[in-house]
């Protein structure tokens, strides 16, 4: 791809971007939220057509002017927001677009028997007939990868694609990829673990505001000079976390149970503490989080704050006794997409600028300009459509919206999930600035870092049950230890 340009209504998404892949590589594609990675991956894949460039497929120009004209070259994108349909099975899923037909209707038996061959070569325990409803995030995604890889493209971009995946099913991603290597197969890798480049990339592109910034092998550089190259100066105080906890005591749970994945979680939380919950994907943490914020029926188990036994019935008692929830998924279960940045920022504070039939507008625009702000938004205007922001600036809309209902206990679900380092550290920052005004973090992370480094103590789940809290000294050895162990 070469000199590629793509300008939209007051932002100039790509400038003379560049990028080459090579037969059997892995490319990392690295850059910050809005530099313009998957710009640049939907003009490859036939989203979006160029204003200005070239790309050539094994040294010929070719020109991609749909999603079908890429397929057709062998180009096959697996998306950072999964395309799944929920009340599909996993194999009308895989074979969407590309069903097998018999002589009048289509040929299920088949579908679903080669769907179930490329699981089990996988090493997946799911059945081709299960609804992808009933699977986890990690197992839809394992899906989407399946559709991506079993129908012969040559080049494969994989955006995010391990950041719903447990240790386990990174490793089988893994060994997949490398399968596909020795296959020739070129792979365009984005991700914001710099950490899993050492593994698994060949070399990685930096990209800055739509431009290309270069280029390294990956056995050559550092994770320090990729930052540099992805910020245009060093990341210093990566991770924030000088606050220190009061011994008040604000939420305590005793034995709480859903009838289902959480069973007889027990755990407290002080004022200003940034409590860390750990565990394997599947382990019960968001179903835990879902259940105290009123999300799902509690069956068991009893719940106070500030030593009061609360009855917290639904989400609007749960904002009563000063909870906030920021969930895991950001697509289905965070934003409003087809509304505006006021209207996804102020949502849950209604009542602050509604009165009977009155609207206060003013109000509303202060209050979504205070947290855009706050969270450092990027974005030409506050009547943008939030599914037109990166997924980073996203996620940091939402985290503005529950700061906006000024909360006791804020739990964050996989809060940097899908954002840039620059981001991350911004977020980190602003959860111990939060830790120190006397909020109550409940800290959810599959990234093991995190959850050390600003964790005051660390909760362990497996199997539904905290298999352990560890209070001082905690590594990723003894998490690990406590998220692994048989549970009775």
């Amino acid at each position: 791809m070469q000199g590629i340009t793509m300008t939209f209504p007051g932002v100039k998404a790509l400038e003379d971007a560049l990028f080459e892949l090579r037969p059997g590589e892995v490319h990392a594609l690295l850059g910050e939220n809005g530099a313009g990675k998957s710009t640049l991956i939907k003009v490859l894949g036939g989203i979006y057509h160029p204003d200005g460039g070239d790309i050539f497929i094994n040294g010929e120009k070719v020109h991609i002017d749909s999603v079908h004209g890429a397929q057709a070259l062998g180009i096959s994108i697996i998306h950072q927001e999964l395309m799944v349909v929920p009340d599909m099975t996993i194999a009308e899923n895989v074979f969407m677009g590309k069903e097998l037909r018999g002589k009048v209707l289509l040929n299920a038996k088949e579908m679903k028997n080669r769907t179930q061959r490329m699981l089990d070569d996988a090493d997946l325990d799911l059945q081709a007939a299960a609804k992808l409803r009933s699977l986890s995030i990690a197992n839809q995604q394992m899906v989407e990868i399946i559709r991506a890889i079993s129908f012969g493209a040559r080049i494969i971009v994989m955006d995010e694609p391990t950041s719903s995946l447990s240790e386990k099913e990174v490793a089988v991603l893994f060994d997949r990829i490398k399968k596909l290597k020795a296959q020739g197969i070129g792979i365009i890798y984005i991700s914001h673990r710099i950490s899993e480049f050492d593994e698994i990339a060949d070399r990685i592109t930096v990209m800055r505001d739509g431009k290309y910034i270069g280029t390294v092998e990956t056995r050559s550089t550092t994770r320090e000079k990729l930052i540099s190259m992805m910020v245009g100066r060093e990341l210093k105080n990566f991770y924030t976390k000088d606050a220190a906890a009061a011994d008040e005591v604000i939420l305590n749970v005793e034995n709480l149970s859903d009838g289902g994945m959480v069973r007889d979680v027990s755990f407290s939380l002080r004022r200003g503490e940034i409590l860390g919950f750990a565990g394997l994907v599947g382990a019960g943490r968001s179903e835990t989080m879902k259940c105290l914020f009123g999300l799902t029926r509690k069956t068991g188990g009893t719940i106070k704050i500030g030593g009061r036994e609360t009855n917290i019935k639904n989400v609007r008692t749960a904002l009563k006794y000063g909870l906030s929830l920021v969930p895991e998924n950001r697509k289905l279960e965070g934003i409003y997409p087809i509304q505006n940045l006021r209207f996804n920022s102020s949502i849950v504070v209604l009542d602050q600028f509604i009165r009977g039939v009155y609207v206060d507008r003013k109000k509303e625009q202060t209050i979504a300009e205070t947290y855009c702000t706050r969270m450092k938004v990027k974005t030409p205007s506050l009547n943008q459509a939030i599914a037109k922001l990166s997924g980073g600036n996203q996620q940091k809309v939402i985290i503005g919206r529950w700061l906006a209902s000024h909360p006791k206990v804020l739990i964050l679900d996989e809060p940097t999930r899908g954002i840039d380092v620059s981001a991350k550290a911004e977020i980190y920052s602003i959860i111990n600035e939060l830790a120190k005004e006397g909020v109550s973090i409940i800290l959810i992370s599959s990234e093991l870092p995190e959850i050390i480094n600003m964790s005051d103590r660390v909760a362990v789940m497996n199997h539904g049950c905290i298999a352990g809290i560890i209070d001082s000294d905690f590594t990723q050895e003894k998490i690990m230890h406590l998220a692994t162990m048989d549970i009775d």
